[in-house]
């Protein structure tokens, strides 16, 4: 149930400096999503009536996975005033005139905050009737952030940051998150006295914590359960590390549903992968965007999976796929790669260094060895020959081969296409297909084989191989 009392706002305005890259920082990728997907994720559980999320920095892209993400999001726009008051405030003014509910303010760069964490921290606020809550965290080391400093009687007395922290205020443990609630009313009334009269000349939400206490409006901070759920993002080693953490719970909670993962250390699942119970997957494996794997299959080792679905009982070893489907029983490896549009029905063969694109191998079929298949399609019970290759592509246009069921096609043929090879035909070994064959027919065009009797004591002689032709039979 929507709760209209609730509005979550989502900061992600920053530029991200520190990521060094072209990228913004929110649209880094973690197990399939970007950071800020996460982030929106969290807020949709949360059912708020408003999600907003705040932007400046290549605004557009940012935007625009927004609207992929959260649709329902409202996007809103930071102007030239830096800070992340300035950044509320905005948000604040894109509220329906007279909301008086919650407000809860979180980072779109710390993906690892959960709906249920947030939720003990909206109703912890509600509880104690606090204008102000801070989610808070217990560090080792706290350099660099805000410290939370108590009152003799354990409140929240006030937010000080590092650069302007006394000695004995650094050894404080308790730090800020980042992550807010606010009853609105209030945060609307301190944010409109919030300056920019600082070293870095922005406007700090955190200055509101101390207008309210000024206030004697009750503040207050709880501490996370698990710092580690707000930790942020700003490089790409911190980005690395909550990636790592990030893919142990999913491995962990696949084992638990049943799930055999030899090596969780080297196996890497993304959110929107779908296992079923008794899939087992071995070592050095990716499993990649909405990939599907059935009960019984065997994944890996050195395998990854992108938008692939594999069937029952299947086995697919070190093998790259790609937007593919893998029949159930069917057997795929090793050293394949499997391109967009590749379609293996059940039982079906696709076996060592074969490549595949748009090619659909019907039920039973076989492309056993070092062939390149495109642009195709096999019928049943079909096995093409190892070394085969279909030349779809004339310089211009790409064109379709058709081989029937039941099949036989030799060793190192080339299909130029378009070309079909009727039901039941056979091609012989080097075999250049140029015209479709008839079903039941036998394609061939080698050249009748010519020996030249004497020819390497005539031509090479001295040679070692001319003293084995005169001494062998």
């Amino acid at each position: 149930m929507v709760d209209s009392r609730l509005a979550v706002v989502v900061l992600a305005a920053g530029a991200g400096t520190r990521m060094k890259s072209a990228k913004p920082k929110v649209l880094h990728e973690l197990a399939g999503l970007p950071i800020l997907g996460h982030v929106l994720a969290t807020a949709r559980e949360l059912d708020p009536a408003h999600v907003l999320t705040v932007v400046r920095h290549e605004r557009d892209a940012v935007a625009s996975a927004i609207s992929d993400l959260l649709p329902e999001a409202t996007i809103v726009d930071q102007d030239e005033i830096p800070g992340t008051g300035r950044a509320v405030e905005v948000a604040l003014h894109a509220l329906p005139e007279g909301f008086d509910g919650e407000v809860v303010v979180v980072s779109g760069d710390v993906p690892l905050l959960d709906a249920q964490t947030l939720a003990g921290l909206i109703a912890a606020h509600r509880g104690s009737g606090a204008g102000a809550t801070v989610l808070s965290a217990i560090l080792d080391d706290a350099t660099g952030y805000g410290r939370i400093v108590r009152g003799t009687d354990g409140s929240l007395d006030r937010i000080v940051e590092h650069k302007d922290a006394t000695d004995d205020e650094r050894a404080i443990t308790e730090i800020n998150s980042g992550t807010y609630v606010f009853r609105a009313p209030d945060l609307r009334e301190q944010l409109a006295k919030v300056g920019t009269d600082n070293a870095q000349a922005e406007k700090y939400l955190t200055d509101v914590l101390g207008l309210l206490r000024q206030a004697q409006v009750p503040i207050d901070a709880v501490p996370v359960a698990e710092s580690w759920l707000v930790n942020g993002i700003n490089d790409r080693a911190q980005l690395a590390d909550t990636a790592g953490r990030l893919n142990a719970m999913i491995v962990r909670g696949w084992q638990l549903a049943g799930v055999t993962i030899l090596d969780p250390a080297s196996t890497w699942i993304d959110l929107k992968v779908k296992l079923e119970p008794d899939v087992e997957i071995l070592p050095n494996t990716q499993l990649k965007g909405a990939t599907t794997i059935a009960s019984g299959a065997v994944v890996g080792p050195d395998t990854t999976l992108v938008d692939t679905e594999v069937g029952a009982n299947a086995v697919v070893k070190r093998t790259d796929a790609t937007l593919s489907v893998i029949g159930e029983g069917a057997t795929v490896g090793p050293w394949a790669y499997l391109r967009p549009n590749t379609k293996l029905a059940a039982d079906g063969k696709i076996g060592t260094f074969v490549e595949t694109k748009n090619a659909t191998i019907g039920e039973g079929s076989k492309v056993p060895h070092l062939s390149y298949i495109g642009d195709t399609e096999v019928g049943v019970g079909a096995n093409v020959g190892a070394g085969t290759i279909t030349a779809n592509y004339d310089g211009v246009n790409k064109h379709r081969t058709v081989v029937g069921s039941h099949v036989r096609t030799g060793s190192h043929n080339v299909f130029v296409a378009p070309v079909r090879i009727g039901d039941g035909a056979y091609t012989g070994a080097g075999t250049v297909v140029r015209k479709d064959v008839p079903a039941g027919a036998l394609a061939i065009n080698v050249a009748p084989q010519r020996n030249m009797d004497g020819w390497v004591s005539k031509n090479r002689p001295g040679t070692k191989a001319a003293e084995a032709a005169e001494s062998g039979s």
